[in-house]
């Protein structure tokens, strides 16, 4: 009898099951068995693979490299920069940057002095001697134009008939699927961030001492490849180099450059949801929860450390201490005036905090305020351990404002010592762990079994803001956050009005039933009663949703849940409570996660 070969029958059973073409097994790839015999998820069957040893990441590795910012476009020759009140030409390479200006007026960022000042020095830079002569004052120059016809360009583009952007997602689903996948042993992988940055002016966080300076455009010459040897190396445009390129597999990037402003390595890495990048998230996790196995320990050590005769010694009982009930950064050393004045517990300054003796009826009360990573202001009053207030006034004496706190203390020497009490150990690992336990305990203190979906969203989202507070991931409020409230209470008004007729309906139906009591009378009471009940929970959904948005106005929850909250957490609560998982994460978050979907039940405890 005649045999389809094992490959071939696979692709079948898969196609069967209506997964994409790209993820079907090629003949030179390792079956996928335990995804057709153990009903395990299909993405999970690669999850379990084998993992290589001593550092290799992958055997084969094979991408087309990066997809490069377009050329410059030039102006239409009625469109017109002005110096000094008339018109005049600039140079193709003078005019581009003067559009990445002219795109940002109506911005902030135009407003600032230092951003000013960044631009006008780069921008001159850029020009050719003549214009470097006429173009000497900022002030005097014209950007209205430019602004204007990019703002128009922009708005045509919004207004665009249906069918011509289907055409332009086309083009744009054209360009991912050539650049946008790779092959890593043997699988088509997606790539998270394929297209290098176009060139534009740097902005930074908060008040950054390099905003305005220019991003300058990344070339092929900029890049570095990585794939294997065994591959078809990448090509790069059409009279153009590579700076370098490399096969080394003990790494997860496929190109890397070094931007102009901060002199920082950029990546180009596989996608969250890639095999590799759930096996790194896992692991993070991982770690953290072996530190609740520790932590009692530590906590013993460095409270017994608070007495310590060596000061240094002290001052890491301290900043351990803060780093583990505050949820705070360690800090990183960096060159003055590289970046913004933030710092982290060990950077502290004695400008950084205050301490109060007795406030508000509480004893031994220190005060916190200080811009933290991506300038957003920590301010916190909390109190303290007597022996940590008391370390604190002696870490004081005799220093001026803008001396450190900690000033035996470094990044370094916190983070080996964390390593001697845990392998793995980090700062951040203590932000995770307490991060992740936060989110278990306040999920079993918030959740009730018989509140519906959305009343269980709502502790969710509640139990996830404790986090949020904790780690400090405070936000503006959203520009649109007034009109999208205004909207919802629209909605709510007008949910509250159908229910009011409904219920008066259900009202004249009943008294219709008294009079006739028959079958059709009675059938239109239930009719009604159902329409009551349903406005009823559509009410109290709207209900809630306003309750969430006023709630999550100023705190980003997004941050805790993709980086700091063990997903798994997540993932138990959803079954354990009979909440989709869909309305946690999202269609990209539950791709990032799928390991964590994959394998846990709803008796996972972190």
């Amino acid at each position: 009898m005649f045999k389809l070969p094992a490959i071939r029958i696979y692709r079948i059973v898969l196609a069967k099951l209506n997964f994409p073409e790209w993820l079907l097994p090629r003949a030179h790839e390792r079956l996928w068995v335990c995804a057709v015999h153990t009903r395990v998820p299909f993405r999970f069957a690669r999850w379990e693979e084998e993992n290589y040893e001593d550092g290799v990441k992958w055997k084969f590795l094979e991408h087309k490299g990066p997809y490069f910012a377009p050329p410059y476009e030039p102006l239409p020759e009625d469109v017109n920069f002005y110096y000094d009140g008339k018109p005049m030409k600039l140079s193709l390479a003078t005019e581009e940057v003067a559009t990445f200006y002219g795109k940002m007026l109506d911005h902030e960022y135009t407003t600032k002095k230092v951003f000013q000042m960044n631009f006008f020095h780069d921008w001159t830079e850029i020009m050719t001697e003549e214009e470097k002569k006429v173009i000497t004052d900022l002030d005097k120059c014209d950007f209205t134009q430019i602004h204007k016809y990019y703002f128009e360009k922009n708005e045509a583009r919004k207004a665009l008939p249906k069918e011509e952007k289907q055409l332009l997602k086309l083009e744009a689903d054209k360009i991912t699927q050539e650049y946008g996948y790779c092959t890593l042993d043997g699988h088509r992988e997606k790539i998270g961030n394929f297209k290098t940055e176009p060139p534009g002016l740097f902005r930074g966080r908060g008040d950054h001492p390099k905003m305005g300076m220019l991003k300058k455009r990344i070339m092929p010459k900029d890049v570095i490849i990585n794939c294997s040897k065994e591959s078809k190396i990448p090509e790069p445009p059409e009279g153009h180099k590579w700076k370098e390129v490399r096969c080394d597999n003990t790494v997860t990037w496929l190109a890397s450059w070094t931007e102009n402003i901060q002199g920082s390595i950029k990546y180009i890495m596989l996608n969250p949801s890639s095999k590799l990048k759930g096996e790194k998230d896992w692991q993070k996790y991982e770690v953290a929860r072996r530190l609740k196995d520790v932590v009692d320990k530590i906590r013993k050590q460095y409270r017994a450390d608070f007495k310590a005769r060596e000061m240094k010694t002290r001052q890491r009982a301290v900043a351990l201490y803060f780093i583990d009930k505050l949820a705070l950064r360690a800090g990183n050393e960096k060159e003055e005036g590289e970046t913004a004045d933030t710092v982290g517990c060990c950077s502290l300054r004695v400008e950084h905090i205050k301490l109060y003796p007795k406030l508000a009826g509480q004893e031994y009360v220190v005060e916190f305020d200080f811009l933290g990573k991506d300038s957003i202001r920590y301010y916190n009053k909390v109190p303290v351990l007597k022996e940590v207030f008391k370390n604190l006034n002696r870490f004081l004496e005799n220093k001026e404002p803008g001396d450190d706190l900690f000033d035996r203390l470094s990044t370094t020497s916190v983070n080996k010592h964390l390593q001697d009490l845990m392998d793995g150990l980090t700062a951040k690992v203590f932000r995770t762990y307490n991060a992740s336990i936060t989110l278990q305990e306040q999920l079993k203190a918030l959740t009730n079994e018989d509140d519906n979906v959305a009343a269980k969203i709502l502790s969710y989202n509640r139990a996830n803001r404790a986090v949020a507070l904790l780690c400090n991931h405070q936000r503006a409020p959203p520009k649109t956050y007034e009109k999208s409230m205004q909207t919802l209470q629209a909605k709510i008004d007008a949910k509250k009005e159908q229910l009011s007729e409904a219920k008066t309906e259900l009202k004249k139906a009943k008294a219709e039933l008294k009079e006739k009591d028959d079958e059709k009378s009675r059938k239109e009471v239930e009719r009604k009663k159902k329409l009551r009940e349903r406005l009823k929970e559509q009410l109290m959904k709207l209900k809630l949703q306003a309750t969430d948005k006023e709630e999550n106005k100023q705190i980003a929850l997004g941050t805790s849940k993709l980086n700091y909250l063990d997903p798994r957490i997540t993932v138990a609560w959803c079954k354990k409570f009979g909440v989709p998982i869909e309305k946690i994460y999202n269609k990209t978050q539950r791709d990032k996660f799928a390991w964590a979907i994959d394998m846990t039940d709803e008796n996972f405890e972190f």
